[in-house]
């Protein structure tokens, strides 16, 4: 290693001095490689052990890589769902002097996918339309701070899964750009042609690998994100007229606003001199109404959808067991934490805790529960769901934490004796307790 190696950070890990810089990304030993599934590139990426993590590595020039680390540390502290940048590494040089090209490292996200490992065979309808979605909600996100993105495609997004939906992140932002007055209509309609044009491209592909499911249309299904980026944007930014004598539909509007995720900085409400219109336009934060709101409560720190269930799930057991309790909302769900949430994630064993997500696994969960419940017309005990969970289904999923491999054989492993796990449950629930709201 060079004594010229330079290393940028905001918190360097000794562990970086520890990679082969001296060697083209293309020949690091087999040894230093994280087999994880990567999405289309114009430079090479190659994943990587640090330590207990694992990172991307991406070769390019200096002045990209800067560029790059710098655009995802701002959209960070904007709280933009995108990858987080760990380094910048310039002044490499091999063992014969050459000049080898400078990179950035970036922390893989774990439990993510790039959309191209989301299908074992063939990339389904309603699968394709809920990437579609995600990618839209994130691209609204993103204009609303002025974010002009540049290269929209379902290959520079990562996607977890969001209690059967999916959750958007931007991985690349190298021909992004920070707009502080914001973005103008113009560059907003470009960033949205920009996408249909690559994610028609990205589909048409797909089906000529025979991976595209025959009742896909893939323009049909890239044309998909405008309407739902315009009807977001509509919702998120739109002006909204009604009479003084409807002043409820202002909570009404909060609470559409809400349910997208998005809170509420403040509600510019106008009157037009006698008339007795008002004009009411929400200024937008952020979303993550139902993530926040859970993680003040229990400290579970989970995806908008996933935390809409489980805070469900939170009142369906404080109705349940505390049907006169007022007030003491923060007391209820510790309760519901260490009594229901917290025995089902410890009763999983080790080696399936990989998986899946704390909260995405509890969601499926109960979405288990409830099916059996359905089938067997009985309510079905949690404990009980829950070995049937993990035999059934658990075992049988690939393990998103690390890598994506076809799918394994039954595990030989003793079946998990629930009998003895502390659960306080509550019935079945019925559809309209939490599972018509997602």
């Amino acid at each position: 290693m060079s004594a010229s190696l330079s290393i940028t950070s905001a918190v360097t890990d000794p562990a970086l001095l520890d990679l082969p810089w001296h060697l083209p990304l293309e020949l690091w030993p087999d040894d230093t490689i994280a087999s994880l599934p990567k999405g289309i590139s114009r430079h090479l990426v190659r994943f990587v052990h640090l330590g207990d993590v694992v990172v991307a590595v991406k070769e390019t020039t200096e002045e990209m890589a800067r560029r790059e680390y710098e655009m995802l540390r701002t959209l960070q502290r904007l709280d933009i769902p995108c990858v987080e940048p760990a380094a910048v590494i310039t002044g490499r040089l091999a063992a014969d002097g050459e000049q080898l090209q400078p990179v950035l490292v970036t922390r893989h996200l774990r439990f993510s996918l790039p959309y191209r490992a989301l299908y074992s065979q063939t990339l389904r309808p309603d699968t394709a339309t809920r990437l579609v979605d995600a990618l839209a909600l994130l691209m609204v996100r993103l204009h609303i701070v002025g974010f002009f993105w540049g290269d929209v495609s379902l290959s520079n997004t990562l996607f977890r899964r969001d209690a059967g939906a999916f959750a958007a992140y931007l991985v690349d932002a190298e021909t992004g750009q920070l707009y502080e007055g914001g973005l103008s209509n113009g560059q907003r309609e470009n960033d949205l042609e920009i996408a249909r044009v690559n994610i028609a491209g990205e589909l048409l592909d797909l089906e000529a690998g025979g991976r595209l499911d025959e009742s896909i249309d893939a323009i049909e299904t890239s044309n998909g994100i405008i309407e739902s980026y315009r009807s977001l944007w509509k919702e998120l930014t739109g002006w909204e007229s009604f009479d003084r004598s409807e002043r409820w539909r202002i909570n009404e509007r909060v609470e559409r606003l809400n349910d997208l995720g998005f809170d509420i900085e403040e509600l510019a409400i106008t009157t037009d001199g006698d008339s007795t219109q008002v004009r009411i336009r929400p200024k937008v934060v952020d979303a993550g109404h139902h993530s926040r709101r859970l993680l003040r409560l229990t400290g579970i720190d989970a995806e908008e959808n996933q935390a809409r269930r489980l805070l469900n799930d939170l009142d369906a057991y404080a109705a349940q067991n505390h049907p006169d309790r007022e007030g003491d909302e923060e007391v209820v769900a510790h309760e519901w934490l260490v009594r229901v949430f917290e025995p089902v994630i410890r009763a999983v064993p080790k080696d399936l805790r990989g998986k899946l997500e704390g909260p995405e696994l509890f969601h499926q969960l109960l979405e288990h529960r409830w099916y059996r419940s359905q089938d067997e017309g009985r309510a079905i005990p949690l404990a009980e769901a829950l070995s049937s969970y993990i035999d059934t289904v658990l075992r049988h999923r690939r393990d998103e934490a690390t890598m994506i491999a076809p799918a394994t054989e039954t595990l030989s492993l003793p079946v998990l004796d629930t009998s003895e796990i502390d659960i306080v449950d509550d019935d079945a629930d019925p559809p309209g307790s939490w599972r018509d709201k997602v």
